[in-house]
């Protein structure tokens, strides 16, 4: 820029770089604004060529995008063009300007146009002026706005920028010069046509692309599937492919195309006639299918899970496989529930476990599912592997024929339980049936279930089975939860919730009793053996806490003579002894050493206790025990009631079995009642409640309901552990139960009787819970105790008799050692010899620590 005419010579010094500054950012402004479309096209123009496009595409179209690039080149220049003006003299000084407060480069260019002559107004114009002059040294050139979001809203300028930069990293700028080929009259390259092709291997393979370029004539070898990329550059038709080796019969491109792609399916030949042509023999290696097969039979392992192995190889390494089980029905033995045709079911499809870090081209590996709830399961069944390679072949093996493995029960009662889930699960025509056969091994009770919880909760599923069957509602989801309540049942029945160590051990013994009577699998001797050790542990442990307990009773036992004593390792050397002789098929014999441990056991001298009389918590228990029975009568008297309601002639028939029955459960409440009747008369009386309810054999069942809902409530108020957590949380369950009840004798007034079922199951699940709480408080109470009375108990029992840790008798004056005579003759003198030599020996060596010679000196001062 020039000096401005008007403007003071310091004026100008000062703002010489600021106005230039401020010239050339609104020289870019405008430049942008003018020219920004232009340089877009431009930019994806270059872009395309740098990438190859035209070399990638027909002729015609290079020829329609390059005028269209063009016309809009052309195009978007003149309309910048006609935008763009250069910032004159005036407007950057008034842009300067404005950023100064005061505006100070117009009051310095001013003149004084008022009292011009007079001295005084003189004065005033002039500081006036040298005030403006000082604020022009804060002059800053403005920063220029090159923002075009209002111009540009759909942001194509960084469309084209972005398609520039991915040109730049991926592409070329030698590719531009291939575009004068497509021009009309272009002439070839210097050096006349050229190709290049590259082989590219599947990536599954691993192998590394080949430049055909770099190869000679000849041949050579690629896997079947590899991608062959041959370009012509030059003269369109100078260069021609042949080729044998894609097997292509359809849609095959003209062989002078400047591009062609196609994958290696079979052995041929690949060759480029014209100018320095080349042919190569090429070799398709065949990727093979993947093997795979069972490496064992498929076996059981512990807790019933199924244990199949299988190894797998491919060339290039298995990526997935799957195991189908699907039923052999020809091979199942048709008895019972089985007569009947399965439902359909479709295969069981498990993925097989593959290596993540190890060689996928040979390994081996082992299946592990838990089948057991499975209604296959311990039946035969085809099993199949199958295994895919990347290419997507696929290999499958042999067969295996096998029983599917799955728990086994060795409980009578709950393998008929669970023999009962199988066959609701294997057709639901089976239902009736299944009712019938749960009500038979129910009948009794007393002779052959150990929980009367495990018996209530039977009932109860049988009750919810036979109301499913009368209103023909036995759905997919109805069986389902069937099937789980019955399975939980037959895992409590098999394993109990047993807190002593006893009846744990009788248990651990009936179970071991069964399996060597209807034989077991190698692993599961084991696991019975395992159990059985573990509670004779427990056991052995609760008789050596009693006997500490109890000196009055160990002295009584030893008045009465001896008594039968077994060692730890005894005891172990017969376990061991019979999980050989199970393990070697001589279960005659297991079963007789069998006998024996538990005679033994039995004739065990236990010192016990007086029970004395019942504590509150067990006689609340008792008392909750009897009201969930009553009220399990209740719902099988509503349930036969419903039954009547739908089908009235269906009873007739029934009504006589059902009084045989209900009288043997009468005559058992009523034993029960006296019982706790008794139980009553140590609390100090009758229970209010009892003699209106009457056992559950007067009144109407609504009016009974309302009775054992006022006998709950009494309970609850009685019941011990208040304040605790576990004694809230009871009080809690028998507030659900009773709310239960009242809805229960509401539903039975109005005769809604399915209503009525479904309340009481409610009260009944609630009057559970409460129980076990209870039970949770009443251990954590004894544990209390326990721990209170340990130190105590210390204190005055010895439980080793007078003995140190090692089984030796405490010598006398209470020193520490024994008085026993460890060696006898002339060891006792060899041996005292010996140890006081090598004392002596051990002590002249100076190298040993310091605290071990001082110990060598004082043992040789003593001895």
């Amino acid at each position: 820029m020039t000096q401005r005419r008007d403007l003071p010579a310091g004026a100008w010094k000062r703002l010489k770089w600021p106005l230039r500054l401020t010239y050339a950012g609104m020289l870019s402004e405008r430049a942008v604004r003018a020219f920004w479309p232009v340089a877009s096209v431009l930019l994806a123009a270059l872009a395309a060529l740098m990438l190859g496009f035209q070399d990638m595409l027909p002729l015609e179209a290079v020829w329609g995008l390059g005028v269209l690039a063009a016309l809009g080149a052309v195009w978007s220049g003149v309309w910048g063009v006609l935008r763009f003006k250069r910032p004159t003299e005036a407007e950057v000084f008034d842009r300067l300007d404005r950023t100064l407060p005061g505006r100070p480069i117009a009051a310095v260019s001013d003149t004084q146009a008022i009292g011009a002559g007079d001295a005084a107004s003189e004065a005033v114009w002039i500081a006036h002026v040298e005030r403006m002059a000082e604020r022009l040294d804060a002059a800053r050139a403005p920063q220029p706005n090159l923002r075009l979001s209002s111009r540009d809203p759909f942001a194509l300028r960084y469309v084209a920028l972005t398609f520039f930069a991915v040109a730049a990293i991926f592409g070329s700028v030698v590719q531009v010069a291939t575009v004068t080929d497509a021009a009309p009259g272009g002439q070839p390259l210097a050096a006349g046509p050229a190709w290049e092709g590259w082989v590219e291997p599947p990536l599954y393979t691993g192998r590394p692309s080949l430049y055909l370029n770099d190869i000679d004539a000849g041949g050579f070898s690629v896997p079947e599937g590899s991608r062959v990329t041959i370009r012509f550059y030059g003269e369109i038709g100078a260069l021609a492919l042949s080729e044998t080796v894609s097997g292509r019969t359809e849609n095959i491109p003209p062989a002078t195309d400047p591009i062609q792609t196609f994958d290696v399916a079979l052995d041929g030949d690949i060759g480029i006639e014209g100018p320095n042509g080349q042919s190569w023999e090429i070799t398709a290696e065949a990727d093979d299918i993947p093997e795979i097969e069972f490496d064992g039979a498929i076996a059981q392992g512990e807790g019933g899970v199924m244990e199949a192995p299988f190894a797998a190889e491919d060339d290039y390494g298995v990526v997935a496989g799957q195991m189908e089980i699907t039923l052999d029905l020809g091979e199942v033995e048709r008895l019972y529930g089985l007569t009947v045709d399965p439902e359909p079911r479709e295969p069981i499809v498990i993925d097989l476990p593959m290596t993540i870090s190890g060689d996928r081209s040979d390994f081996t590996d082992t299946v592990i599912e838990d089948f057991s709830k499975h209604p296959w399961a311990n039946l035969p069944v085809s099993s199949t592997l199958t295994a895919e390679d990347a290419a997507g072949q696929t290999g499958l093996s042999a067969p295996q024929f096998a029983d599917l493995p799955g728990r086994r029960f060795f409980d009578p009662l709950a393998k008929s339980v669970a023999e009962q889930r199988r066959d609701l699960l294997w057709n639901r025509g089976n239902a009736p049936r299944v009712a019938k056969v749960l009500r038979a091994v129910s009948h009794r009770p007393e002779d052959v279930f150990r929980s009367e919880t495990v018996y209530m909760k039977l009932r109860f599923a049988t009750r919810r089975l036979e109301t499913r069957i009368s209103l023909d509602k036995l759905t997919d989801e109805a069986v389902a939860e069937l099937a789980d309540v019955l399975w939980d049942l037959a895992i409590e029945i098999e394993e109990g919730d047993l807190s002593d160590a006893l009846a744990r051990l009788q248990r651990a013994q009936d179970r071991l009793s069964e399996a060597i009577e209807n034989g077991a699998t190698d692993e599961e001797i084991a696991e019975l053996m395992q159990e059985l050790r573990e509670a004779m542990q427990d056991y052995m442990r609760q008789l050596a806490e009693q006997q500490g307990d109890q000196d009055q009773q160990q002295q009584q036992a030893e008045n009465q003579g001896e008594r039968q004593e077994i060692t730890g390792d005894q005891l172990q050397d017969m376990l061991d002894r019979l999980q050989e002789l199970m393990e070697q098929g001589r279960m005659a014999e297991a079963q007789q050493l069998l006998d024996q441990l538990r005679q033994m056991m039995e004739n065990m001298q236990v010192a016990r206790g007086q029970q004395g009389q019942q504590s509150p918590g067990e006689q609340a228990m008792e008392g909750l025990a009897e009201t969930l029975r009553q009220q399990q009568g209740l719902s099988d008297e509503a349930f036969r009631d419903l039954q009547e309601q739908f089908n009235p002639n269906a009873q007739a028939g029934e009504s006589q079995q059902n009084e045989g029955r209900e009288g043997n459960q009468g005559r058992g409440e009523q034993h029960g009642q006296e019982g706790q009747g008794q139980g009553g008369e140590q609390q100090g009386g009758e229970q209010p409640g009892q003699a209106e309810n009457g056992g559950g054999l007067e009144g109407s069942l609504a009016d009974r309901q309302r009775a054992l809902r006022q006998e709950l409530n009494r309970q609850r108020q009685n019941l011990p552990g208040a304040g605790t957590p576990e004694g809230d949380a009871a009080r809690e369950s028998l507030g659900r139960a009773g709310e239960a009840m009242d809805d229960a004798e509401d539903a039975l007034r109005q005769d809604d009787f399915a209503g009525a079922l479904d309340n009481q199951a409610e009260a009944m699940e609630a009057l559970r819970d409460g129980m076990r709480e209870l039970a949770e408080q009443m251990a954590e109470q004894q544990q209390n105790q326990q721990g209170g009375q340990q130190g105590e108990a210390l204190g005055r029992n010895d439980p080793l008799g007078g003995r140190d840790p090692l089984g030796r008798e405490a010598g006398e004056n209470g020193r520490v050692g024994t008085d026993e005579q460890l060696l006898q003759g002339d060891d006792v003198y060899r041996r005292a010899r010996e140890l006081l030599d090598e004392i002596r020996r051990r002590s002249g060596e100076q190298e040993r620590p310091d605290e071990e010679l001082d110990y060598l000196k004082r043992l040789l001062e003593r001895f």
